[in-house]
């Protein structure tokens, strides 16, 4: 048998489980304490629970095939400060020196609410005389105890030589840091090298870690390489985590929706992962999550991590009362307030009950809602996790399930003290936080252009039953509880593909450039610990703000899976493609193409106008992979099945024919290409001949008669 690992390091443990590496199953699962106080930090906590997890469930080393941690260590540095002073060199000459100058200045980063990271500037003139000015930067360095630093020029990202040399100089020194193009290949010089800085500050810390784990991962003698989880949900090898440790920033959040999209195979969807202090909410569409540039404290990086937003409430997430009304629900918890929840207290442990509002924590409100045991001389939490347990949202499947009793018991004694009946109570208590979660999810539906009609909500994380069942009937639409929901994050870290992001600034991009940047993407992710033969890429020019994006994601073996395990019979998948279309779209849908991987299903509809004299006809369609994942959703496409051979002539054939011309201009079709398991998206090019060159290129050395599809979506018309 092989297996998979994956670890998640988080504020109280540290969890690890063991999946099937072919079905995907859950093996089994140990928690240990996280480790933030040992001399080896959280790296020890790792360390143990990976020993743990192989003697619990007797897995031999030899049977491990892949190994991963997700960490907030980065994250935690961040917030709390934790980071080195870093010394910041610009390099540049001439007019164009003056503003070098100024923009590698980036000053001191708040990075959290009076924690800062502190950086001191120098500036080096590209000249003969440069070496002796930099040996006097470094002097410098030592006097004011700086060990990192960042050297910045302004087209490092075209010629890297200058702060390469300058970086050589610098590690002969002592003085390790980030040249600026190695975190991200933009021209913005300022957010480049403030990136850069937040990057350096974490380095020493993130390489201690680094290594004791790598060493302990081959100390256990399992071959497999140790890989550590990305901000943007792929995972990278531990030698990149030593260049570019700030991509393991929000790495918490992007485990569990890692886990969402390989485990649970959404869609399109919202998923929330609840803990017991707050919820992360992601969007995922078209089978992929979003993903959006990360901030430190309200600056933009160049760091792209999945768009996750945090809101402050929970399942342990206490009430607040005035009189006969629900003021609050958090955002203080009981993990926090260091009291036990009622629910999870067996009924006869209890005794004689009372309400006492409370102040948890210095500086918070003085009306958040506790009981008393009289009897027992214990003060108890009473939290949103007893009121779901209470109104049957939490069922005996779910992590979250408590003592309905113990619950009836506080809440019958807060009824009495709000002189309201129970079911008021409870329902002002979900309906509140609802109402801190909805406008999120709103929010994320709208700006990822999520159609309202098809999203689901996820809910992963031990508190999910205590918040998404509810939130789910406010916002009239369907969810599920991951399947186990409360290992959702360590599962994702075990299931994350290698995953590598380059992006440039060029305007007018030529088909060179564009090859260019896809190969470098694909490079990177190999670099990354990536399996040739695996890798992905995914294109996208963006020519308002001038950039090539290239999205690599590969595995790091041969084969991730056993696909015949997984895939689903073609009328089930009909089905699952029938309930993406609207009502009124239902009745002609049919398959269109297929190959051993994905399915094309469509629907024709008709519209008439100007009393019937004038037919409209569109055919909406969807694109699944025979898991049950819709991948792409179109409202009228043409299917084009055609081979290797003939694809390109047939796709421009087809492009020509649905490109449509308006007063703006011409109107490309979004290009989608299907080859084997490959499902190829050309959809984000500016024009025909950049479509037919990636096309070209993804082709080579594929068998002439390979079968391919095209699918061709345009606007709909009428």
């Amino acid at each position: 048998m092989s297996v998979r690992i994956g670890i998640d390091v988080g504020g109280t443990f540290t969890d690890a489980v063991v999946v099937d590496n072919d079905t995907f199953e859950l093996i089994g699962t140990v928690k240990v304490p996280t480790t933030h106080h040992a001399p080896g930090g959280v790296a020890a906590g790792i360390v143990q629970a990976l020993q743990e997890v192989l003697r619990v469930h007797s897995i031999p080393t030899d049977e491990v095939s892949f190994i991963a941690h997700g960490t907030t260590q980065a994250t935690n540095a961040l917030l709390e400060g934790d980071v080195e002073r870093v010394g910041v060199i610009g390099v540049g000459k001439g007019v164009e020196g003056y503003k070098v100058k100024l923009d590698t200045d980036v000053g001191d980063i708040e990075l959290a609410p009076s924690k800062f990271l502190r950086t001191k500037h120098y500036f080096v003139t590209q000249d003969n005389h440069q070496a002796e000015a930099v040996a006097e930067c470094m002097d410098d360095m030592r006097r004011e105890d700086i060990h990192v630093a960042v050297v910045s020029a302004a087209y490092s990202v075209d010629d890297p030589s200058e702060e390469n040399a300058v970086m050589e100089q610098l590690v002969a020194g002592g003085i390790s840091g980030t040249c600026s193009h190695e975190i991200s290949k933009l021209y913005g010089l300022r957010i480049r090298s403030r990136t850069a800085v937040i990057n350096a500050s974490i380095l020493p810390k993130m390489i201690q870690t680094a290594d004791m784990t790598e060493q302990s991962v081959l100390a256990s003698h399992i071959k497999a390489p140790l890989m550590v989880m990305r901000c943007d949900g792929g995972v990278m090898s531990v030698k990149e985590i030593r260049k570019r440790p700030i991509l393991t920033m929000l790495s918490g959040p992007a485990a569990g929706v890692a886990g969402a999209l390989m485990y649970e195979k959404v869609s399109e969807g919202i998923f929330l992962e609840v803990g017991g202090t707050s919820t992360d909410i992601s969007a995922i569409r078209n089978g992929q999550v979003m993903v959006n540039y990360a901030e430190v404290g309200g600056h933009k990086t160049y760091v792209s991590s999945l768009d996750v937003r945090t809101v402050g409430v929970a399942g342990g997430s206490m009430i607040r009362v005035s009189g006969r009304t629900v003021v609050d629900v958090g955002p203080r918890s009981a993990h926090i307030a260091n009291l036990p929840y009622i629910v999870y207290t067996p009924p006869e442990a209890l005794g004689e009950l009372e309400i006492r509002l409370i102040c948890p924590k210095e500086g918070d409100f003085d009306d958040y809602c506790a009981v008393y045991d009289r009897t027992h001389d214990q003060l108890y939490a009473l939290t949103l996790a007893c009121a779901a347990n209470l109104s049957g949202y939490v069922k005996p499947e779910h992590y979250a399930k408590g003592y309905v009793e113990s619950a009836a018991k506080a809440f019958d004694a807060l009824a009495d003290f709000m002189h309201i009946p129970v079911a008021d109570i409870l329902r002002q208590i979900h309906h509140k936080a609802a109402e801190k979660n909805k406008p999120v999810v709103k929010k994320l539906i709208e700006d990822h252009e999520l159609i309202p009609e098809q999203v689901v909500l996820v809910g992963g994380g031990g508190g999910a039953a205590a918040v998404v069942p509810y939130l789910a009937e406010e916002l009239g639409v369907p969810f599920r509880i991951a399947k186990n929901a409360e290992v959702i994050s360590p599962i994702g870290v075990a299931l994350a593909m290698v995953r590598d992001i380059v992006e440039r600034t060029i305007a007018n991009p030529t088909d060179e450039d564009i090859l260019m940047v896809r190969r470098e993407a694909e490079q990177q992710a190999i670099k990354s610990g990536a399996s040739p033969g695996t890798v992905e890429v995914f294109i996208e020019v963006d020519g308002k703000n001038n950039v090539v994006r290239a999205i690599a994601t590969g595995a790091t073996e041969l084969r991730t899976k056993n696909r015949m395990h997984q895939q689903l019979a073609e009328t089930e998948l009909l089905e699952i493609a029938r309930a993406t279309f609207p009502e009124e779209e239902r009745g002609g849908v049919s398959i269109a193409a297929r190959n051993e991987d994905f399915l094309v299903v469509q629907s024709a509809v008709e519209k008439k106008k100007l009393f019937g004299l004038i037919t409209r006809r569109r055919t909406p369609t969807r694109i699944l992979n025979r898991e049950g994942v819709v991948r792409i959703q179109s409202g009228n496409a043409v299917v084009v099945t055609s081979t290797v051979a003939d694809c390109e002539r047939e796709a421009e054939l087809y492009i020509g024919r649905t490109t449509q011309y308006t007063e703006g201009g011409e109107k490309l079709p979004q290009v989608y290409m299907m080859v084997g398991p490959r499902l190829i998206d050309l959809s984000r090019l500016m024009n025909q001949e950049q479509i037919l060159t990636l096309m070209r290129l993804e082709l080579v050395g594929v068998d002439p008669n390979e079968p391919v599809i095209l699918v061709l979506s345009s606007s709909v018309s009428g």
